[in-house]
């Protein structure tokens, strides 16, 4: 019988420590074939059986040797959801750099979790793709580490929270954004300016209603927190909260909605109220998606540049995948900017 190969390994003091399949499967108290299955993202093991394994796995720092990391022509990407023309912009991105590489793209969505289920980590480690595009979305500590272990890099957009000083990350100037959208509003000359937010837990979210406040604060004009509505980043919320703002006694004459999607609900509620945009009310919104610059008035928007972003990140997790050194970093920021359409302007009388 030929002696199992042995596996790299680091311990958590970082000395250098070497372990055989062999071995880790003594301790597991399995077969050597059982740990490889395990290894390799195979189905047909129990799930206790697994998680002893990769308990194992993890504690030796185990990765897979590039030569022995056979992978896939694909690029992963998962979304927390997919249903919005947002993630579209993402999309387009991934397959221009894909396409250019020779590789596909395999789509996932994880049903408006932040963190996708156990399932996919290791249908992810089964197909060994080139790499991992996460969009609004984080891994739990053991998913991370599954991917680690196969040696599958992963790169996250937009990340929901702090992604981790080591996790590779691309983003957008979002308090930058939201800062810029209120001062235009306030150079207008509007005072009362309501907003719409996204998730709080979402961290883009809380930058964009973060830059609202600073331009406010700036102008020497107050914070009212009823001119401030959580949201939820679709049209639905977009029109319920433009509803509850619109019929305030003193509403606001501007509203800043966090994303493109809850400013055309802004719009529906604006008309059922009988308002004009933007003579009695002006909108701003934010992502600057292309359906922006079709609707009556055409929106005034701040500009993420999603596809820049998401070929940005797909250029990322695969120098990452190839042990380079990333060109732009691996925490890469890309600059928003305000694009002054036909739906804002000063108050009326």
């Amino acid at each position: 019988m030929k002696p199992a190969k042995p596996v790299e390994s680091r311990s958590a003091a970082s000395s250098t420590q070497t372990a055989t399949l062999a071995e880790i499967a003594r301790e597991a108290g399995v077969s050597a074939p059982t740990v490889s299955k395990v290894l390799n993202g195979r189905a047909d093991v129990a799930p206790g059986t697994r998680t002893r394994v990769e308990e194992l796995l993890r504690s030796y720092g185990y990765r897979r040797r590039r030569a022995e990391a056979a992978r896939s022509p694909l690029i992963d990407v998962v979304f927390h959801e997919l249903e919005s023309a947002w993630a579209m912009e993402v999309i387009r991105g991934v397959e221009n750099v894909a396409r250019d590489e020779g590789l596909s793209v395999v789509l996932s969505e994880s049903a408006g979790r932040l963190t996708p289920g156990r399932t996919w980590a290791d249908q992810v480690a089964a197909r060994r793709p080139h790499g991992v595009v996460l969009v609004l979305s984080g891994l739990d500590e053991s998913q991370r580490a599954l991917l680690t272990s196969r040696s599958i890099p992963f790169v996250v957009v937009d990340p929901a929270g702090d992604p981790g000083a080591d996790v590779p990350s691309v983003g957008a100037t979002n308090w930058h954004g939201g800062l810029s959208a209120t001062r235009h509003l306030v150079e207008l000359g509007h005072t009362r300016i309501g907003a719409i937010s996204g998730p709080s837990r979402i961290m883009c979210s809380r930058a964009r209603i973060d830059g609202y406040r600073a331009a406010l604060e700036t102008a020497g004009l107050s914070v009212d927190p009823e001119l401030i509505r959580q949201g939820n980043f679709h049209h639905d919320m977009g029109y319920r909260a433009g509803l509850e703002l619109l019929r305030l006694p003193d509403r606001p004459t501007a509203v800043f909605a966090g994303n493109d999607l809850q400013a055309l609900g802004v719009y529906e509620a604006a008309r059922e109220l009988g308002l004009r945009i933007p003579e009695d009310l002006s909108v701003v919104g934010f992502d600057d998606l292309p359906l922006a610059r079709w609707v009556g008035p055409p929106l005034t928007t701040v500009r993420q540049p999603l596809t820049e972003m998401a070929e940005a990140a797909a250029k990322l997790v695969l120098e990452l995948g190839r042990e380079e050194r990333p060109s732009a970093g691996t925490r890469v920021e890309l600059a928003t900017s305000l694009v002054v359409r036909s739906s804002t302007a000063p108050p009326s009388a």
